[in-house]
């Protein structure tokens, strides 16, 4: 009887992991990104010269790196890695922020929450296309200058 229920905990085990890393596998957002700047609108401006993201599964969630340049040639680079649970996490290299949390609206839909110690600084809102090849983002907050956002960057899979 114990060993038959041992058994059977280990296949319940196995299977939760296949379902795991599946699901990571099939998240739409998972791959990189390159921001196509005249597709994207920017208030306030300017826009940066270039913006890639690149998406890996981690977890229960995602880590992410992007690399930049701004608009006035400086180059930008941010990291963090964080669960689709709400909770705040470390992100690096912002201006803007010092944790990120994240929340799963449904299978092509997030939302992230950017904040500067302990206060929000920006929301986006991160909706991938059906065909996932394009993915919209957008940006509501304050800037490292305070002033209002409200961007729309629209990305595209690499």
């Amino acid at each position: 009887m114990r060993k038959m229920l041992l058994v059977a905990l280990g296949v319940v085990l196995v299977v939760v992991d296949i379902v795991s890393v599946s699901a990571q596998t099939s998240d739409p957002r998972t791959g990189t990104w390159k921001l196509n700047v005249e597709k994207s609108k920017f208030s306030p401006g300017p826009p940066p010269q270039s913006l890639t993201v690149k998406v890996e599964p981690s977890g229960q969630g995602e880590k992410v790196s992007t690399e930049g340049v701004n608009a006035d040639g400086t180059r930008t680079a941010t990291q963090y890695t964080a669960n689709f649970d709400g909770k705040d996490n470390p992100l690096t290299g912002s201006q803007i922020a010092d944790t990120v949390s994240l929340k799963r609206i449904d299978q092509r839909t997030s939302e992230r929450t950017d904040k500067k110690a302990g206060a929000v600084a920006q929301t986006l809102r991160r909706v991938v296309s059906q065909d996932g090849k394009m993915m919209t983002v957008t940006v509501k907050g304050k800037n490292a200058q305070g002033q209002d956002v409200n961007n729309t960057l629209v990305f595209e899979k690499q």
